[in-house]
């Protein structure tokens, strides 16, 4: 390996010291690349960086930034940084990677940097880039043409700051997934509010109980499309505030099992009440709130527990566990592989078994550890199940979760905080959130409101519409974690800087329909129904992004965006891919003709799958069936990739009485390459089947 000198590198960013290495090695896995580890002295700032061979270079940086909270620096290099794309992909678009902790260790502030937000948004990053440039030089003998910033939910968060505030490291960003609200932009100082919406959706989740499920059956396809059918007074009010708010249509099972969603609440909830304890007091003991006014809708979720701990978990044994391997807890496996997964956490325990069950509304629980090495920690429920509660929390406590603690040890659990967040979205309105105006008459809040509380500096730096570069911004019809109105606002700011036409010519906006906030394989499934039947993998989507966006920069060849509808806080897209536009296909499928059959034990069923591709997109190269909703597609058309549009039918017999849904996945390709094994870009639909 070519042996590097550092001595000559000048630190652009003065917070940060002179950059060390502690690591270079030669690695096979996950493919062929030089391995270089370090940091800078007297920061918590650590960098990853990963060359590969220098006949696979074409002169580009390529930079991942981790979704959440951040705090890590091998995430793309890991199991998790495979499911978008990882190394393999930026090798195969020429680039080396990069990868930050974002300036800080876990969830724990760089002790020099303190809260400042400007370190954790953009300037770790931006320093780690420019040293990689520098030894990128050294082991290629030419320097680095272009540089491209990107990544997910809390990366995307941050990749446009990357752009706006360090124009001299990346040339474009491409943000997935991100939230960027209209109107909430400006001094790069100022941390951003937190935002209300999920309190809203759990709120659903709790007063609907079980009969959330009737609402997935109505919004499904071949459902009755109320989704509203049989609630009540109190239930109907809260479902509809969610979908005016903008929660996706289609999405409601992820209402009944959440996903990350409670990370958000968990990793805010000490710091919320602590120090703004104004709301978290009065929404039970003063007129105008449900917990003072309307007691009987919270009461029987209250929890009020002291126990003791039973065992504490690690995430292996939520995996393996004889004992733990329930349907129940399918939804706690899922985040804790995810959560070790993504934040190197397999080492540390994450959930507790108690030796009582709570008996209340379980999510988001406080639990406080009273007695034993861990007394006064406080930790959060992200899911669970009965005794076996998955946690996690903010600052030290979220690193530490159950390290420490014994069998025995004391523990308190207490949800009135939760409770009262259920409600906080009336509260706490955003005043350029246009969603929220159905809480306002003349302009005036129906209920009393409190101090916007900031988010975490991790996160909270304010956006600006004011960029150098490109910026292709990638969001989803069906994301229950940033929701579709989280995706336009960055687009409102950038054409309120430069006007529209300007703007075109810096900003794109394209959707991903029927994809979610994770891949499908990192998501529990809805009852009987495999996940992987109503969602897609839009890694593909992602990888095709990136590449649209290099030649954008590079070669001028502009990105197509997406034709949509924004009404009633839901985007609504084209029926048809030459309106739509963008990069996926078009996909509808219908059984007997319709949306939905009634059938016989035994009686063939005609199904029909219709896709096409947007004009400049290219062709379809693959269509798979699957019959009964259990995601093993066990049928391939043959298929030669030449034509843009297609229609294939096909007849299915079904043995058992039951609810089917018979789904076609499709994949397209720009170049009609049957045999390609990346950019394969997927969609999907479904028709009900009902077998009597």
């Amino acid at each position: 390996m070519t042996s590097l000198g550092l001595d000559s590198y000048v630190v652009i960013d003065s917070f940060f010291g002179v950059p060390y290495i502690d690591e270079d090695e030669q690695r096979n896995e996950p493919v062929e690349h030089r391995y270089i580890h370090g940091g800078f002295e007297g920061t918590s700032t650590r960098f990853a960086l990963c060359y590969p061979p220098a006949e696979r270079w074409r002169g580009r940086l390529f930079q991942p930034l981790e979704g959440a909270n951040a705090g890590h620096e091998n995430v793309n290099t890991g199991p998790l940084g495979q499911v978008t794309g990882g190394l393999e992909m930026i090798f195969r678009m020429g680039g080396f990677a990069v990868e930050s902790n974002m300036g800080h260790i876990g969830d724990v502030m760089d002790p020099k940097a303190g809260p400042d937000p400007t370190i954790y948004g953009y300037r770790a990053a931006a320093e780690s880039a420019r040293f990689a440039k520098f030894v990128a030089a050294q082991i290629y003998g030419a320097p680095t043409a272009y540089a491209y910033v990107y990544g997910g939910s809390g990366g995307a968060r941050r990749s446009p700051l990357c752009l706006a505030y360090a124009p001299d490291v990346w040339d474009a960003a491409l943000p997935y997934m991100g939230d960027a609200q209209d109107g909430d932009y400006g001094d790069l100082r100022l941390l951003r509010n937190g935002t209300p919406n999920f309190s809203s959706m759990f709120n659903v989740q709790r007063v609907l109980g079980d009969r959330i499920h009737d609402v997935v059956d109505a919004m499904w396809p071949g459902g009755s499309g109320d989704p509203f059918a049989g609630l009540n007074t109190h239930q109907r009010e809260e479902l509809a505030n969610v979908y005016r708010i903008g929660y996706p249509r289609g999405d409601e099972s992820f209402i009944a099992q959440p996903m990350g969603q409670m990370w958000l609440w968990s990793s805010m909830a000490t710091r919320l009440q602590a120090d703004y304890p104004q709301y978290w007091e009065n929404f039970w003991t003063k007129p105008g709130h449900v917990g003072f006014d309307q007691p009987e809708l919270v009461r029987d979720d209250l929890i009020e527990l002291d126990t003791t701990v039973k065992r504490v978990l690690y995430a292996k044994d939520l995996l393996e566990d004889p004992t733990l391997q329930t349907a129940e807890l399918g939804q706690v496996r899922a985040l804790a592989s995810l959560f070790a997964a993504m934040n190197n956490m397999w080492h540390i325990p994450m959930a507790v078994q108690l030796d009582e069950v709570p008996d209340g509304y379980i999510l988001g629980a406080g639990i406080e550890l009273t007695s034993g090495a861990a007394a006064g920690r406080k930790l959060y429920v992200l899911n669970g199940h009965r005794d076996v509660l998955l946690v996690d929390s903010d600052g030290e406590a979220a690193n530490l979760r159950f390290t420490g603690v014994e069998p025995g040890d004391r523990v308190r659990v207490d949800n009135h905080a939760f409770l009262a967040y259920c409600y906080y979205y009336r509260h706490h309105l955003l005043p350029w959130e246009p969603e929220y105006d159905f809480l306002r008459v003349d302009g005036e809040p129906l209920y009393q409101q409190y101090e916007l509380p900031e988010m975490s500096p991790f996160m909270g730096v304010k956006h600006t519409g004011r960029i150098e570069g490109k910026l292709l911004w990638v969001h989803h019809t069906h994301d229950s974690s940033l929701w579709p109105p989280q995706g336009l606002g960055f687009k409102a700011n950038i054409e309120r800087e430069y006007g529209v036409e300007l703007a075109h010519t810096k900003f794109r906006l394209r959707w991903t329909e029927n994809a979610e906030h994770v891949p499908p394989n990192m998501a529990a499934s809805a009852p009987g129904r495999a996940n992987t039947t109503y969602l897609v993998n839009y890694q593909p989507i992602i990888e095709q992004s990136l590449v649209d966006l290099v030649d954008w920069v590079e070669n001028g060849i502009e990105p197509v965006d997406t034709q949509y509808d924004y009404r009633d806080g839901a985007i609504v897209l084209p029926a048809t891919a030459k309106e739509r536009r963008g990069i996926q296909p078009v996909v509808s499928v219908t059984a007997n003709g319709g949306a939905r059959a009634e059938v016989a034990v035994g009686e063939a069923v005609t199904l029909s799958a219709h896709a096409e591709t947007p004009p400049g997109a290219g062709t379809i190269v693959g269509l798979q069936w699957d019959f009964d909703g259990q995601g093993a597609f066990p049928r391939t058309e043959n298929l030669d990739g030449s034509q843009a549009e297609v229609t294939v039918t096909t007849t299915h017999t079904y043995d058992a009485p039951g609810t089917y849904f018979a789904t076609a996945l499709v994949e397209s390709h720009r170049d009609g390459d049957i045999s390609a094994t990346s950019r394969r870009i997927p969609n999907l639909a479904s028709a009900r089947v009902i077998v009597r």
